[in-house]
């Protein structure tokens, strides 16, 4: 009987229902890594790093190696044990086979393989391999290398090193192939895979970025183990030499020393260092070995709690949490049951202590408590339950009270401890507590008078704002110009219609350095606030900001770029919504005015640069093309010296203007910079500013 092409490149029926499963994982990918963009590819990407992390927490391996090639693939190799390659006695099937086909197969149910892991739902592996059109594996064990490859999740023969080489899928069995030797003891694991372009997006790029901070994260929280990073991609290769971009992390000190990189203030207390564990029962379903079928169970978990945490004198929270190592940017019951600890344990020493600390009747909330503080929250439970594959909130409910124990238990050690040098770090505690707490009542009252004010009073805003008649906000712009003689050149410049004036005397108060009670004691930076109209701090509401766009316009000097760094601070620290909604910009205004003769009656050419540089090379193409200009050429040092036309024409008029818009991708990196350049240690400031030196350029400076 002839065989149509077509039965002959279907699925053998052996392999039908080994991936009866992973074809609807290609169906609907996003159940599984969330996405199909450049997230989905860093979930996958992540999914097969984790399995070699859970080898190096079992005590397995300590070195991990990424290599993201040329040609859009990218490696994972370790040094743990190495896939099994015996054969799983149900299936028939070799553990390589098992674990890269098979969705719930692996060494991590049941708790045989792994006390805990982040690669809890056991599909990892085989969703990677589902969703790549072609996956490579290695294992290094007994003496021998023993490799696989696979397609779209089915294993054969690839005949050729690229994913379109020629495939030929396995028929009646599989053959884990030998195809070389090792020397005695050496193990290990190699997974080398592209992602199929049918399934992700043409713009989905692996993040470079987020692979370094989440490869440093994972090297801060397992101490001892050694993670590398190699970027072959040509885009990513150093300009001069053409080596690729490596990175290698490796932390000894654990999450004390993580918790003092993402601090970013002075600190108030030292890291303090809380471990803990607690055990909870949960019915689970467990494989009856005599029946073979999955029956419930009462058994008993343990939870491993390690915390590190410092206040600082800063404003900002930095928390991070994480279950098995892996990232629980949502929180969950971890999360809460540390936040539920510590607002306990506060409450109740401010009350002990109210008389001393001045605390009167008045209850601290947890924002009070948390101001100030950076902390790394981890716990290790076996089999946790997550909502979702992407595990970004814990779900175990007996979590919450085990932290929350341990830290109250952890608290009361520390402030019970007889040493000054630990008296005198509690004292400041709460009193900078205290501090926050009373700021708050004061703001809330402060907002209340506010609110009960008509709308319609003109002592509502401030006096000197200049406002525009539009109340439509997403049209409305606000300019904070810099001085009175750079408002009286653009309140005749301005669109009056939809372009509002804020004038500010000088150089606004610097809030990096200065607590809450002073920022608002200021008048320019209260008369912001109230003008943008959305609050400040926590209580910001970015749906409530009467402008659209919030432009800094200030002299193109020294003292220009200062105040414009004191106003981003002011953004950064109290409206931090408007710099993530892109809505703050700075104007950028000329530095000269070249006119450029013309002969006849022609009128002449006006032509403004922006920088020396350009001002030279525009004046040699003048020179080249035998065109006269005027001279002395006109070098503007402030806004006040252009006229309202020059100004609208220049810096204010939407048909001709350029702006910068002002936004971070990273908050943390964004904090450590402002906490570097405007904050109250000066020693790492001026290294900062010796350091980079030899970098400046010196035509950039307005002398």
């Amino acid at each position: 009987m002839a065989v149509s092409k077509r039965e002959e490149s279907s699925y053998s029926a052996r392999h039908l229902t080994v991936l009866e499963g992973l074809e609807a994982v290609r169906k609907r990918p996003g159940m599984y890594i969330g996405t199909t963009d450049s997230r989905g590819l860093m979930h996958c990407l992540w999914e097969i790093i984790d399995n070699s992390v859970d080898e190096s927490l079992a005590g397995h391996g300590d070195d991990i190696r990424i290599t993201l090639h040329d040609d859009g693939s990218v490696t994972v190799a370790d040094n743990g044990r190495g896939v099994p390659v015996d054969i799983e006695p149900r299936s028939g099937l070799s553990g390589v086979e098992l674990v890269y086909t098979k969705l719930h197969a692996g060494g991590k149910f049941g708790g045989g393989g792994y006390a805990s892991s982040g690669g809890l739902h056991g599909v990892g592996a085989s969703v990677v391999n589902a969703l790549s059109s072609r996956l490579d594996v290695e294992v290094d064990r007994d003496g021998k290398t023993w490799a696989m490859s696979f397609r779209h999740g089915e294993p054969g023969v690839f005949d050729g090193d690229t994913p379109t080489s020629p495939f030929t899928p396995f028929e009646k069995s599989s053959e884990l192939r030998v195809v070389g030797k090792v020397k005695k003891g050496v193990t290990g694991t190699r997974v080398r895979y592209w992602a199929d372009p049918q399934i992700f997006l043409p713009t989905a790029r692996f993040e470079p970025e987020s692979l370094v901070a989440r490869a440093r994260q994972t090297a801060f929280l397992v101490p001892g183990l050694a993670i590398e990073i190699r970027d072959e991609r040509s885009e990513s290769r150093h300009e001069e030499t053409g080596e690729p971009a490596v990175h290698r992390f490796a932390f000894d000190g654990g999450l004390s020393e993580f918790v003092d990189f993402l601090a970013v203030d002075a600190p108030v207390t030292e890291t303090w260092r809380i471990a803990d564990s607690g055990t909870f029962t949960e019915t689970v379903p467990v494989m009856d070995e005599a029946t073979g079928h999955l029956v419930s169970r009462e058994v008993e978990r343990t939870c491993e709690v390690d915390i590190a945490l410092r206040w600082g004198t800063g404003y900002e929270t930095e928390v991070q949490s994480f279950v098995n190592i892996i990232a629980t940017p949502k929180g969950g019951t971890h999360l809460s049951g540390f936040e539920q600890g510590l607002v306990k344990f506060f409450r109740k020493q401010i009350e002990q202590n109210a008389r001393k600390l001045k605390a009167g009747s008045d209850k601290p909330e947890k924002d009070d408590i948390l101001t100030g503080l950076t902390a790394v929250v981890t716990v290790r439970v076996p089999e946790p339950q997550f909502e979702g594959q992407t595990k970004e909130v814990l779900g175990t409910a007996a979590v919450r009270q085990i932290v929350s124990r341990a830290i109250v238990k952890g608290l009361d050690e520390r402030f019970e401890s007889p040493k000054r040098h630990d008296k005198a770090q509690t004292g400041t505690l709460l009193e900078k507590m205290v501090s926050e707490m009373k700021s708050r009542i004061a703001l809330r009252a402060q907002r209340d008078t506010a609110r009960r004010k008509s709308s319609l009073e003109s002592s509502s805003l401030p006096a000197k704002l200049i406002d525009c008649r539009s109340r439509d906000v997403a049209n409305s712009e606000l300019f904070i110009v810099e001085g009175d003689s750079a408002l009286g050149t653009a309140k005749p410049a301005r669109n009056s219609e939809y372009q509002a004036l804020l004038p500010i005397r000088g150089k606004i108060l610097n809030v990096q350095k200065a607590s809450i009670a002073e920022m608002l004691g200021n008048a320019e930076c209260g008369a912001i606030i109230k003008v943008i109209g959305a609050g400040s701090g926590r209580d910001f509401d970015l749906d409530a900001a009467r402008y659209g766009k919030v432009i800094l316009m200030s002299d193109a000097d020294v003292d220009g770029a200062h105040i414009r760094t004191l106003l981003l601070t002011l953004f950064f620290r109290y409206m931090r919504p408007m710099l993530e909604a892109g809505r703050v910009y700075a104007a950028v205004p000329p530095l000269h005015r070249v006119v450029v003769q013309n002969s006849g009656r022609k009128p002449n050419d006006v032509i403004y640069t922006y920088s020396e540089r350009e001002l030279n090379a525009l004046l040699a193409d003048l020179r080249r093309r035998g065109k006269k200009y005027q001279e002395p050429i006109q070098r503007y040092k402030g806004l006040g010296e252009m006229d309202a036309d020059q100004l609208a024409e220049t810096t204010m008029d939407r048909e001709h203007r350029t702006l910068r818009r002002v936004r971070f991708e990273d908050a943390h990196a964004a904090a450590q910079m402002f906490e570097l350049l405007m904050g109250n240690e000066v020693a790492p400031r001026k290294e900062f500013i010796i350091d980079n030196a030899d970098d400046l350029d010196r035509e950039r400076i307005d002398a």
